[in-house]
């Protein structure tokens, strides 16, 4: 296993241009994939998660050609009313949650017989609430080892007209986007409603917006119906440009706050969909600077950083972020509402919490938050000569790309498995790299 050793920093300055958002990219690519129409995407990430998703729609039998550079690619869509070209297939997936949920979704409703199945972690990852809902709309779904959980066999949809389902909204917000994506694909009229409150509404937001740009409108009864209307399904707009990732964002506006700054980000900003730009107010609340264009965020602050209480419901990836600036605040910091943690990549909340402890911060652990009490003799000008702390990452891109954030404390950090990052951000520890010292 590599490792990647972080010598202590002080200073973070500079400019990062962002690779495109992992949750706009592969939205884009499945919407395209499922319109009339060729359309052109522009700044698609390039990872494992949207390589995931290419490959699935290649076996699927969607033409998706490169033109000339990873992030400028062509889409043939199939429109869905003639489903997939392939109707037999066996898909890998991963651990993208994001491609397992909306193919899922996506597939029970198609005329074909497909197997989805990942690494085994994703087999962890719960998706009997969204297997319930598309049963209610009639698909032929079975659970081919643990159920509830992946891997799935998908049979032909017998086929339905008005569809009008109830929907578990407090697990995963994936589970609703997924159902909203496939029913979109359709035309026919169709009932989402949520039971319970819904989880991360912000990327709920973004599968609206995204299906808009492809010609299907949804309306919403606050956060609990939604109700499309009969139509001719997704349309391609012609061209998609593809937004900076606005979660890969936090660790660089935080380094700013860190390290003095300015660090500006440039591809998103106060016009984005993103919810995941709100952390730069969470930046704010502790005493960073931070300003504000069209498409970029920029961050200057200094340690001590002030202590937070906050719900991180709508922001969960972000709010990992903030969970490893606690070990830099003035007193203890709460992350409250982060359920959906424990079902992420990793349990997010048991993983912070064994890592943030390495450094001597007393972490209490919720069901559903995080309280760090940091550790004394951390925040600047503190310097201990001690071997580098060691951070496992747990298979998990973002407890690797925050931790990096550690090492402006007084100590070194070892990133165990660093190139675990390639699920969204192959390139971060030289982008990192480049900004500090």
């Amino acid at each position: 296993m590599r490792r990647a050793d972080l010598p202590r920093v002080a200073r973070a300055e500079g400019r990062v241009a962002l690779p495109g958002s992992k949750s706009l990219s592969n939205r884009a690519l499945l919407l395209a994939a499922l319109a009339r129409g060729t359309t052109r995407l522009e700044g698609v990430l390039e990872s494992d998660d949207t390589r995931v998703m290419r490959d699935a729609l290649a076996a699927l039998g969607i033409g998706v050609d490169s033109l000339g550079e990873a992030a400028r690619l062509e889409v043939r869509g199939a429109g869905f009313d003639h489903g997939f070209a392939t109707k037999r297939a066996e898909i890998f997936l991963g651990n993208s949650g994001t491609s397992t949920r909306m193919l899922t979704a996506v597939l029970a409703f198609a005329d074909g017989h497909y197997k989805l199945a990942g690494v085994p972690r994703m087999h962890e990852r719960p998706i009997g609430d969204l297997v319930d809902a598309l049963r209610q709309a009639g698909a032929r779904i079975r659970y081919a080892g643990t159920p509830g959980f992946p891997p799935l066999e998908i049979e032909p949809h017998p086929g339905a007209s008005d569809i009008d389902v109830t929907i578990r909204g407090d697990i995963s917000s994936q589970f609703t986007t997924g159902l909203l994506v496939a029913l979109g694909a359709r035309g026919a009229p169709a009932v989402v409603r949520i039971e319970g409150e819904l989880t991360s509404k912000p990327y709920v937001e973004l599968t609206l917006a995204a299906m808009a740009q492809f010609g299907v409108a949804v309306a919403r009864d606050g956060w609990q119906r939604f109700t499309l209307e009969a139509g001719e399904g997704y349309r391609s707009p012609g061209v998609v440009r593809v937004e900076g990732d606005a979660s890969s964002a936090s660790y660089f506006l935080a380094a700013g706050a860190l390290g003095g700054g300015p660090v500006r980000v440039e591809g998103v900003g106060r016009s984005s969909i993103q919810g995941d730009v709100h952390f730069a107010r969470v930046l704010e609340a502790m005493g960073a600077h931070i300003t504000w264009g069209d498409d970029w965020i920029e961050s200057a602050g200094k340690p001590p950083l002030a202590a937070f209480d906050l719900d991180m419901n709508l922001i969960p990836d972000a709010a990992m972020t903030a969970a490893v600036l606690a070990l830099f605040a003035n007193g203890p910091s709460t992350l409250r509402n982060i359920a959906s943690w424990r079902v992420k990549e990793t349990d997010r909340i048991a993983a912070m919490a064994t890592e943030l402890r390495k450094f001597g911060a007393e972490v209490e652990e919720g069901s559903d938050s995080l309280r760090v009490i940091p550790p004394e003799g951390f925040l600047p000008p503190a310097t201990c000569h001690l071997p580098p702390v060691s951070i496992d990452t747990y298979d998990d891109h973002r407890m690797a790309m925050c931790f990096s954030l550690a090492s402006f404390g007084p100590v070194p950090v070892r990133i165990n498995d660093p190139d675990c990052v390639s699920k969204t951000f192959p390139g971060y520890f030289d982008a990192f790299a480049r900004l500090v010292s």
